[in-house]
Formats: structure tokens, C-alpha cells, sequence
């Protein structure tokens, strides 16, 4: 019990069609809250289904509980997603707390459940070591869980595989299949069944799993021989007795066990006249087997264990204190210098919105102050093909450059260590109206890596640091002085970004602009721009979004005449599939600035995006796609304003309630008199001149 973690797993039986599962629970977490309960979470719909409980034991400072999840009876709700996450709720009044259960194994995938002939349900554990159940079609699942180096070219596999109903008797042949990246050629390799990988003795799943485990050797002689770098792909197959003939089964491309931290393997190996180094590790993101034969050259492997050395470095406590300690001394001895500028968009991801704004304003009006953008590492090539003078954001260089400048500009906050020098002025233009609550007037916050306590404790200190807000009208003032509790000066002035609304709203710009992004000219521009949710998260700063716009309705209602242009919220990782859409449906999530795709749009889709107010400018028609609206108003963020009443456009929750406001605004458009109240509120400032009120009162004024 010495390895119990709070809100864990530690043990999963199949009985019966019913899931049972022992979870610990710290006694801690029941402290000062009301009730609790644990569920599965639709990761599709946010609905949920709870989970019958009892307590069955405890052990010192652990609470033990047995769930049992009756698959029979939950049939209907399960058959309407295909991610159901694991989650404990704890309650008190109106405030709930969701957290995720923790697995402490993998390959739980064995535990799966026949639902038809073409589904099967099974338990298995998140990228992140959470426990969650899935719906899918039958497949046959491979797993690699221990790789290690028999000799000097031979690399040993063991794992696990399994597909439903199959027995070890029916199986004729098992093999694994070899591909690589630079040929067509497949090599197969016979494998060794009936070998379970070590570690797995003591669960109560291994009698009937211990046949399904594997070995094989992979002989790396032959593509150490071929004269090219190359990756190889693995794949698990097996020929099985169907009757009178034989089928053919083949696993997707075989991923590794990711609890496991043994990886990467390396080793040099000379054949011939070539020496190459091997590398064997799981891939970044999916976590597939990839084994790596490339040649050796000395001074490539020098520079690699020097980033090696130099990443871990970088990533150390210790570096990490010595650098802000640096920060700190360096702004206080440093002389000023009073006509630099640092500007920094969306943590230096973008060259866009305000600060970009007010920037090419400064520029087109021959200022004479230097200015430098403060850029991510992964975003310098896109400031390299503009010819921007940056500065790589958390380099030694940029500390200098920070601690010295006179002036900050940013549209969002910066990291909470950073202290402002006293020679600095900070100018925040911020990134939106605000429709959903800010800051201090959350109720709760559902990010992850927080608490509301503490999101609002760092919201409040960043904002004590800014001596200059921007606001795009009385609205915003109101409430950004509340929310970031801001008592400094307030630039009520309109929004910089929105000045390129109205100075290139031309017919000429628009054609240029469909051209260099290679839209088709002669096609209207759907813009479907939604907002993220704060509680739909794979790890802390890495958001997911379900589309749920049924794509292929809105190609055989409007394919002929329009085109749907994506833009995801920045904070949304998630890659969407569209290639069955090619020619209709766009993603342009990485177009550095919005502003492009609000020009070139002539409708826009939306949902609480603060993106609406900035549209509004151009007096265009919009739907709210707000299908989860309850939950979102609710649950989550809550409104500052009716907005159910008195958003500039129709509220659908439909798909097909889409495809009849886009039919409506065809035949005829014009602003509502909701549209027009909503224009004379939040747009009143806009006329193109936003960027020359700013520049006047922090620049020019000083």
C-alpha cells in the first residue's frame, strides 16, 4: 500500500459485464466539502453518468472504495460517445470540483467488453495517467511494454495483444510486420506467443493474459546495411482459423507503454564500411515505436549531447532561480534605455492584435523608437520571413533587452516571476471585450494546474504591474477595473486591431488577401470561430475542442457556393481531421492574426468567443452556434450580459438550425435593431484611429 496515491486505481476486474474498480482516495480530499460522488464524463457531450460506490476499507490516511459500472444497464448512455473519462466530484453548495482518476498500470485495454459484432468497450490510460473508458470498433490491440538489446544488433520486444473472443488455439501464425519510411518493402518477422512481459504477476487479470503476451527478435542487421537514414514502423499480425478459411488480422501501428521511462535506447553499431547510431523511443506525441538508423558522424553526436546537457540544464530548478535572481538584480543596476520598446502577442506565439496594431502604426509613422518583439522559439521563423528585429523569448539576450526597455507591450499577461523595473512602463492592451467573467469574478476556475484562489492571487499581482490598460469602451472599463482589480490608467480608446477593419475594408484588399491565403475568389467565406472551454483539457496550458458542426450537411447544402473557414482558439491544441472536406472546409487555426479571416469573411459562426464584438465593426451577419449554452452559462464562466437577449445574431444549437439562418441571411441582410443597440454599446469608439489615441497618450506624452 506504500505506492497509494490519492484519487488512484488500483485494481480492475471484468465480472459479469460489470466493471468493479477499487479506487484510493486521500481522507484529506473530503475536507470541507459536502458530498461527492465519482462518474463517467462523455468527453463528446460533458454528460455524465454516476457511478455506485461503496467504501470497502481504509488505510491510514486512505479511503477505499469499490465502483461498479453496470455496462447492460448503461448501454444507451455509452452508445452515445466514444471517451468516457473516470472523475471524482466533490460538492459544497453551488461549487463542484472535478478531478481525474489516476491509473497506476497499463494495458487495462485487455479488460475489453463484446458490445456487437462491430464495438467493444474497455477501460485503458490517458497520455496523462488517467483512467479512461473507450467505444470503439473491434481491433486488434498490440502493445510493446519492454524493448532491450539481446546483441548488438538484435532488439528484443515483449508486449501484450488481444482481440475479442480470439483463443491461443485458433491462431495459425503471429508476426510483426516491418516499414519504413523511404521504401515500400515489408519484412515480417515470426513472433514467439505465450510470453507475458515482467511486472504483470500480481494482477488479477494475468491468468488469462499470460497467453497473451509476445516476444520477438528484430534483427536491425539489414537497414544497417542500406546505405539511407531511415525510421521503422511496427505493426502486429496474426493469421487466425474463421471456420474453413483464414482471417487476417492486423493491430494499427504498435505503440509502447509510456508508464515506462527506459526510453530512448542507443547504440552505435559499424557494418562494412558504415557506421550508423540507433535510436529506439516512443514518438512525441502518439507514443508509437520508432527505431531510428541514421549515420554517425562525430560532430552530430557532439552537438546532440551538448542540447541534450544544455535542454536538461535549461530545464532545471536551479537555472531556473539563477535566472530570475538575474532578472531581478539586472533591472534594478541596468541603465534605461528610453526608446526601446518590447512588444509580445499571445506569449510570443504571434505577430498580431493590438500590440502588432499599435507596432505598424509606429512604423508607417517613421518613429523613431527601437522597436523589438519578444518571440517563442517555436514562432521565430515567421518573424524571420518578415525581417521583425525579435529577441528569443527567455534567452540571455532577451534578459538584457527586457530589464533595459523603457516600455512593454503585451496583449496578454506575462509570467508572474518577472518583476518590473522601475524605469519600465507597461502598457497591457489586453485581447477582447469581455462577454465571459474575468479574473476576480470567477466563481470557479476549471484550468488545470490551479485553484480559483490562486488563479485570482496571480491574476491580481501580474495586473498591480500594469501601468497603462487599454479598454474598447465604458462596458469593458467597468469591468476590467473590477475583475483586475486595475487602479491605474485606464486608455478607454477602442481596440488598435480593429483600426485594420476599417482602413482596408476594400474590395481590392479582400480579393489580394483570398489569393495569398488560395481561397477561391468567386466562393463566399463561412468563418467558424469558437472560443475554448476551460474544463476540456489534456494537460495544463493544452486545451481540446470537439467540432461539433456536422461538416458534411454544409457541404451538400452550400459546397457550390461557400467555403468554412476554421480558426480554433489559440489555446486549443487539437489537430482537426478535415482532408474529407478538401476544397470546402479550410483551417487557417495557425493564420497568425484573425483579422485576415474577418475581412475575407462575409458570415461568421461563433459561440461566446469574444470575436463577436470585433466583428461587429464590420456590420456583417452572424450566428451563434451555442449548443452546450446551459452548461457553458452555468457551470462554467458565466455572462456579463444578457446574452441570450441581446447577441447580434440568431442562437442555434443545430447544425440544421445553421444551415436555415445561412439560407435566411442569403436572400436578405440587415442589421436587427439587437444588432444596432449592440453596435452603438461596444463599437461606438471604432473609426480607425484607435492606435493614434494610444500612441499619444503612453509615447507621445512623455
Amino acid at each position: 500500500m506504500e505506492t497509494m496515491k490519492d484519487r488512484q486505481l488500483l485494481k480492475v476486474d471484468l465480472d459479469n459485464k460489470n466493471y468493479k474498480l477499487i479506487i484510493s482516495v486521500l481522507k484529506s480530499s473530503f475536507e470541507e466539502w459536502e458530498d461527492y460522488y465519482f462518474a463517467l464524463s462523455n468527453r463528446q457531450k460533458s454528460e455524465t453518468e454516476v457511478i455506485s460506490h461503496i467504501q470497502i476499507d481504509q488505510k491510514s490516511s486512505f479511503l477505499l472504495f469499490e465502483l461498479t459500472i453496470p455496462i447492460e444497464e448503461w448501454e444507451g448512455f455509452l452508445r452515445q460517445g466514444e471517451i468516457f473519462d473516470l472523475v471524482f466530484v466533490r460538492k459544497r453548495n453551488d461549487e463542484e470540483k472535478r478531478t481525474r482518476i489516476k491509473s497506476n498500470y497499463d494495458h487495462l485495454e485487455l479488460l475489453q467488453l463484446q458490445m456487437n459484432d462491430q464495438t467493444i468497450f474497455y477501460p485503458g490510460t490517458t497520455k496523462m495517467g488517467n483512467v479512461s473508458f473507450y467505444l470503439t470498433e473491434n481491433y486488434l490491440h498490440a502493445k510493446l511494454d519492454e524493448l532491450e538489446w539481446t546483441d548488438t544488433a538484435i532488439l528484443n520486444l515483449k508486449g501484450l495483444y488481444h482481440y475479442p473472443g480470439l483463443s491461443l488455439e485458433k491462431i495459425k501464425k503471429a508476426e510483426i510486420t516491418i516499414t519504413t519510411d523511404v521504401t515500400e518493402e515489408e519484412r515480417v518477422i515470426p513472433v514467439q506467443l505465450n510470453t507475458l512481459p515482467n511486472g504483470y504477476e500480481s494482477y488479477s487479470w494475468y491468468d488469462e493474459a499470460q497467453e497473451f503476451g509476445f516476444s520477438v527478435d528484430v534483427d536491425l542487421n539489414p537497414y544497417v546495411s542500406v546505405e539511407m537514414d531511415q525510421f521503422l514502423k511496427f505493426y502486429f499480425r496474426i493469421e487466425v482459423e474463421d471456420g474453413d478459411s483464414i482471417k487476417i488480422l492486423e493491430s494499427p501501428r504498435m505503440k509502447v507503454n509510456h508508464l515506462k521511462k527506459n526510453y530512448p535506447l542507443r547504440k552505435k553499431m559499424r557494418n562494412n564500411d558504415r557506421t550508423v547510431r540507433i535510436t529506439v523511443k516512443p514518438t512525441n506525441k502518439a507514443k508509437y515505436l520508432s527505431v531510428g538508423v541514421a549515420d554517425y558522424k562525430l560532430h552530430r553526436e557532439i552537438v546532440r549531447s551538448v542540447k541534450q546537457k544544455w535542454v536538461q540544464l535549461r530545464r532545471s530548478k536551479q537555472l531556473l532561480h539563477a535566472y530570475k535572481a538575474a532578472f531581478f538584480v539586472l533591472g534594478r543596476i541596468l541603465p534605461s534605455h528610453k526608446k526601446r520598446i518590447v512588444f509580445e502577442s499571445f506569449h510570443g506565439k504571434q505577430f498580431s492584435d493590438n500590440p502588432r496594431a499599435i507596432y505598424e502604426y509606429m512604423k508607417q509613422n517613421n518613429s523613431d523608437y527601437d522597436m523589438i518583439w519578444s518571440v517563442d522559439r517555436r514562432s521565430i521563423p515567421h518573424f524571420q520571413e518578415k525581417d521583425i528585429e525579435f529577441v528569443r523569448r527567455f534567452s540571455i539576450r532577451w534578459l538584457f533587452v527586457m530589464t533595459r526597455s523603457k516600455y512593454w507591450v503585451t496583449n496578454a499577461r506575462l509570467p508572474l516571476w518577472i518583476p518590473k523595473p522601475k524605469h519600465t512602463t507597461y502598457l497591457q492592451t489586453w485581447h477582447g471585450t469581455p462577454l465571459k467573467r474575468l479574473a476576480t469574478d470567477m466563481d470557479e476556475v476549471h484550468m488545470p494546474g490551479t485553484n480559483a484562489e490562486k488563479y485570482k492571487e496571480n491574476f491580481t499581482k501580474e495586473a498591480s504591474k500594469w501601468d497603462y490598460l487599454i479598454s474598447p469602451n465604458n462596458y469593458s472599463t467597468t469591468i476590467f477595473r473590477r475583475a483586475f482589480q486595475f487602479d491605474k490608467e485606464m486608455i478607454e480608446s477602442g481596440y488598435p486591431r480593429n483600426d485594420y477593419l476599417y482602413n482596408s475594408n476594400q474590395k481590392g484588399e479582400i480579393i489580394r488577401l483570398k489569393k495569398d491565403l488560395s481561397l477561391p475568389e468567386d466562393k463566399k467565406v463561412i468563418l467558424y470561430a469558437p472560443t475554448w472551454r476551460d474544463n476540456q483539457f489534456y494537460s495544463k496550458g493544452n486545451y481540446k475542442f470537439d467540432l461539433e458542426l456536422d461538416l458534411e450537411k454544409l457541404q451538400a447544402t452550400f459546397g457550390e457556393t461557400h467555403v468554412i473557414v476554421l480558426r480554433m482558439h489559440y489555446l486549443v491544441a487539437e489537430n482537426l481531421d478535415i482532408s474529407a472536406y478538401e476544397g470546402f472546409v479550410y483551417d487557417f487555426s495557425k493564420h497568425e492574426d484573425i483579422r485576415d479571416l474577418y475581412l475575407i469573411s462575409n458570415l461568421l459562426i461563433t459561440d461566446y468567443s469574444s470575436v463577436f464584438f470585433d466583428y461587429a465593426n464590420l456590420r456583417r451577419p452572424m450566428i451563434f452556434f451555442v449548443y452546450d449554452i446551459e452548461d457553458y452559462r452555468d457551470n462554467l464562466r458565466g455572462f456579463y450580459f444578457d446574452f441570450e437577449t441581446k447577441a447580434p445574431g440568431p442562437l442555434v444549437k443545430t447544425t440544421d438550425e445553421i444551415i436555415e439562418e445561412i439560407k435566411k441571411v442569403e436572400v436578405e441582410f440587415s442589421p436587427s435593431e439587437v444588432y444596432e443597440e449592440f453596435y452603438q454599446r461596444f463599437c461606438y469608439l471604432e473609426d480607425g484611429n484607435a492606435s493614434k489615441r494610444v500612441i499619444d497618450k503612453v509615447f507621445q506624452s512623455r
